[in-house]
């Protein structure tokens, strides 16, 4: 696997263009074989979808990508198990168990992978499979999911689940009758999503609110979508610009979707503008320390913690971080701690002492999120830091190193 070498402490200057989001468009693929044939705009040039289309080509989908752009063809497609080969190389594999069982009534597959930042429960989507009839049978790690007719119910999600809503959505649309979501998560990827098999014919009500509306439809027609802005990417290379950015333009930015992460930019005193649909920012000092807890939407996003715990680090005092979410989230701090950071784990909750000198050490990426407060915090440190394992980045965040190499940054990939 490559490794990602940072020389940090550089301007960065010029523009960022924010990609299509790694969250929507993990739902949206699997969504896509409810319909015959879509198309899908603005997809991100990550490895998540390098392995989804991984699954399509599997099931006998054809499809073609093209400039960002990719037309799906699913009418030939095969009802097949989804084997471990597939469903464990990313955790949103297991949305085909709910547009497989819309379409066919019956979906096998092994159960998915994805970061290992907690336990994230697969309970709510199964209730949900069997509240609207399905039959749900568990053999060692195969998922057998079938219901001869799939029938509208109401559900009472525990959590706000984004997984769970997205499950229960792609497996209702095609149900006889009414499906009600009470508790539906509200995060702009369900909106994304919800426009798309509206674009196909599916009736829903309620979007962006916590109770989803489904009358039930027979067949669903062509559909067309465009992915949203990643609101995770344009957090992070916001974050960038405060830490080491002169006049650094985040382009291609929906703020509305920010809204929680601009507010706690704010009180740290930080320098960015907002213009329209993108962020001028600008390398902060003097920022004040901050006390933030995780939400669901529209609460700080989980995503951003890791992110936003690297400018933590140049804050003049102690700030704190909960997290709410997920309880295996803090795999970061070990490694910021290794290139100078004061951080301590305290349950659910760390304190960030700052303002803190990084230098550059040999790191490695847990997760996702925790290697982009890496690449954060190798952009700030003194000297060369190499982050390993970077398979988790590639994931999430399309032509990182073009994007930060095009405004200033010294990074580059070496294989190990």
């Amino acid at each position: 696997m490559d490794k990602i070498k940072v020389i940090g402490r550089q301007t960065l200057s010029g523009k960022i263009y924010i990609s299509g989001s790694k969250n929507s468009v993990v739902s949206l693929l699997p969504a896509s074989i409810l319909s015959d044939e879509c198309v899908i705009e603005k997809v991100p040039h990550i490895s998540d979808v390098d392995n989804l289309e991984e699954i399509l080509r599997y099931l006998n989908v054809k499809f073609s990508l093209e400039s960002g752009v990719i037309h799906i063809d699913s009418r030939d497609m095969k009802n097949l198990p989804i084997i471990e080969e597939y469903s464990t190389k990313l955790r949103a594999s297991y949305y085909f168990m709910g547009a497989m069982l819309g379409r066919f009534g019956k979906v096998e597959i092994s159960f998915p992978g994805g970061c290992n930042i907690g336990a994230r429960s697969f309970d709510f989507h199964l209730k949900g499979f069997e509240k609207l009839g399905a039959k749900v049978e568990v053999h060692d790690n195969l998922y057998i999911i079938s219901a001869d007719k799939l029938k509208g119910a109401e559900i009472n999600l525990p959590f706000p689940s984004v997984g769970a809503t997205v499950n229960i959505l792609l497996a209702a649309v095609k149900a006889t009758g009414v499906t009600i979501i009470n508790n539906a998560a509200r995060e702009p990827e369900i909106e994304n999503l919800i426009s798309f098999l509206t674009s196909m014919g599916a009736k829903i009500k309620g979007v962006n609110t916590d109770r989803l509306e489904i009358i039930g439809v027979s067949k669903l027609n062509g559909g067309h979508v465009v992915v949203i802005p990643d609101r995770i990417e344009a957090g992070t290379y916001i974050l960038a610009g405060i830490m080491n950015g002169k006049d650094l333009e985040i382009c291609n930015v929906n703020p509305n979707h920010l809204k929680s992460f601009f507010d706690v930019l704010d009180k740290m005193g930080a320098l960015y503008k907002i213009d329209g649909d993108k962020v001028i920012t600008n390398r902060s000092l003097n920022l004040k320390p901050v006390n933030i807890e995780t939400a669901v939407y529209p609460g700080f996003p989980t995503d951003l913690q890791q992110p936003i715990t690297t400018l933590l680090l140049g804050a003049n005092g102690v700030s704190t971080v909960r997290e709410t979410i997920y309880e295996n989230r803090f795999q970061n701090t070990k490694y910021l701690n290794e290139m100078g950071a004061h951080i301590d784990i305290l349950g659910d909750t760390i304190k960030v002492y700052g303002p803190t000198s990084l230098s550059g050490k040999f790191v490695r990426t847990s997760d996702l999120r925790a290697g982009a407060a890496l690449v954060l915090a190798a952009l700030s440190a003194s000297g060369e830091t190499t982050i390993s394992d970077i398979k988790h980045l590639l994931r999430g965040y399309s032509d990182l190193i073009k994007k930060l190499t095009n405004v200033g940054a010294k990074i580059w990939l070496e294989d190990e």
